[in-house]
């Protein structure tokens, strides 16, 4: 395996954790000054808040699935486009669409970004030109 897809491994593996809930290995693969931030104006969230946030909102989770649709790499940072698939307990599904980058910091992940966009499943979508869409 190359440095190149081992960062990009490592970016997958990540998410992976999540979807079995070890938010230990999480943890470890993240250096102690590793931030996070998201597109909803809430700015930087420092790594540990972070994992906090994540235990929280698997709690009415049932199932999780990332699909990785594509990962881009350049030296230490990867991008990728990924869809979340989540179930929640109540049966209700939505998946996550996002663009997500890595920043390494000797193999550890020290930056995460994470533009997304919840896309609910069980419901329908007016079709185009209905009175919903005027």
């Amino acid at each position: 395996m190359t440095p190149d897809q081992d960062l990009r491994a490592a970016a997958v593996h990540y998410l992976r954790q999540w979807e079995v809930r070890d938010y230990a290995t999480m943890r470890s693969l993240c250096t102690d000054t590793a931030t996070v931030w998201h597109n909803d104006g809430s700015g930087d969230q420092p790594i540990d808040e972070n994992m906090e946030l994540l235990r929280r909102l698997a709690e009415d989770v049932g199932t999780l699935r990332y699909d990785i649709v594509r990962q881009f790499q350049h030296g230490d940072e990867v991008l990728q486009q990924q869809v979340l698939h989540l179930t929640t307990t109540d049966g209700s599904r939505s998946e996550v669409h996002a663009a997500m980058y890595f920043r390494f910091d000797d193999g550890l992940i020290d930056r995460i970004e994470e533009y997304f966009h919840v896309v609910p499943v069980n419901e329908s979508m007016p079709s185009p030109g209905s009175p919903d869409q005027r």
